[in-house]
């Protein structure tokens, strides 16, 4: 009996690997023409692509070959789901063109929207674990444009730099040129992809346990959100779907009054740490009902079990760097059922390490995994493997995909 439900496992494995494959396979007339470039909005219904070449799938497959059949089924199910693809810079142009313009057409087959990370502006991460970036304004400038000449008019959400704004230069110990030159990187890159006319670009937004909202709100008017569709929230981290609906709401209403009100200053908002009640109030009398306010994105990819409270005493503790026992979050998707939040992505690609964490510790290892860990963006079975056993709610087949495209 034990064998005959292994066989059965392994079958359906197969099977849900060989149907994502088959998503990505075949003339591109068998799935009709391309749908039209959007207007500025993202529908409930919007489809976003999922790879059928992602590295949960590669998982699934070694998985599988291993005769871990209940590994492999994770990570079939993992890969079912759609995930960001990220592009971090290349040293030749016409590359990330290219790069850009073969995700768009492999999502176009399946009439699916890709959602793309543009991860590449001077100083990116304040010199961390994911320090690089292009070299200087003018480098990052013609990137950006190759970029968006591969996004074409299809329709295609963009993640504008993760931790550009809420992690720029005036919180690092930068200086106040570099302040100033971050912000016409992002205002430049804003007013650059906006001319594609597919595009929804969000810009950083951070997340409920970072930047005050007042804080917040300047930095997304100053990096040029009035232009662009909104802003995202926690990519990279952990932080509860509840706290970050709350807090996106609260930023992108603070935006509104700081643009609107002669006189105000970013510390008038009510902010995160307020009363729910006495926020609302405050926000009832400063900004109206029909004020047309930015949307936001929510990053959903680790947040099943929220953010980390270590047990061990560390110098450091690195709550956001390869916490263990996590879990994927809420599913992919656009019909989330609140006004202003546009959807639920997977923005950061889940089984991807943080980086080399070692939680203020010496000896380069991270005590809470007894090794070293990845460098930033690696892929770590492990750490994949947790992510779906602790999912919340739990990791099922994304049959979407397979019943009806676009």
């Amino acid at each position: 009996m034990r064998i005959a439900r292994t066989t059965r496992a392994a079958l359906a494995v197969t099977a849900t690997l060989a149907a994502l494959s088959g998503l990505g396979a075949g003339p591109a007339a068998a799935a009709g023409p391309a749908a039209p470039a959007a207007a500025r909005s993202l529908p409930a219904g919007t489809h976003f692509f999922i790879d059928p070449a992602s590295k949960a799938a590669q998982q699934a497959v070694t998985d599988l070959r291993a005769g871990d059949t209940a590994g492999a089924a994770a990570m079939a199910k993992l890969a079912s789901w759609p995930v960001a693809r990220w592009f971090t810079g290349t040293a030749d142009p016409a590359q990330t063109t290219r790069e850009m313009a073969e995700l768009q057409a492999k999502a176009a087959v399946l009439r699916q929207t890709p959602v793309a990370v543009a991860y590449n502006i001077p100083g990116r991460d304040c010199s961390q674990y994911s320090a690089g970036g292009a070299a200087d304004s003018g480098q990052y400038a013609a990137w950006v444009d190759a970029l968006a000449k591969g996004i074409g008019q299809r329709p295609t959400v963009v993640v504008l730099e993760p931790d550009g704004l809420a992690l720029s230069p005036a919180f690092c110990g930068g200086t106040a040129q570099q302040q100033a030159d971050r912000l016409a990187e992002t205002n430049a890159a804003v007013d650059r992809l906006e001319r594609q006319s597919g595009a929804l670009v969000y810009l950083d937004g951070g997340h409920s346990s970072w930047q005050n909202v007042g804080t917040m709100a300047e930095l997304l008017r100053a990096g040029g959100v009035a232009r662009a569709q909104g802003f995202f929230l926690n990519v990279s981290n952990y932080q509860r779907d509840a706290d970050l609906v709350r807090y996106g709401t609260l930023v992108a209403k603070c935006t509104w009054y700081l643009a609107n009100t002669p006189g105000a200053a970013a510390d008038d908002c009510a902010n995160q740490y307020w009363p729910q009640a006495d926020a609302d109030a405050w926000y009832a009398a400063h900004v109206p009902a029909d004020a047309r306010l930015p949307h936001f994105v929510i990053d959903s990819s680790r947040n099943g079990q929220g953010p980390w409270t270590p047990t061990a005493q560390y110098p450091d503790p690195q709550t956001w760097c390869n916490p263990p026992a996590r879990g994927l979050g809420t599913r992919p998707t656009a019909a989330t059922g609140v006004p202003l939040l546009d959807a639920y992505l997977w923005i950061k690609v889940p089984g991807e390490s943080d980086g080399s964490c070692t939680r203020g510790t010496t000896g380069g290892t991270d005590p809470e995994y007894g090794g070293v860990d990845p460098v930033a963006g690696a892929w770590w079975p492990e750490q994949a493997h947790s992510l779906a056993e602790q999912a919340s709610p739990a990791l099922r087949f994304n049959t979407d995909p397979f019943a009806h495209k676009g």
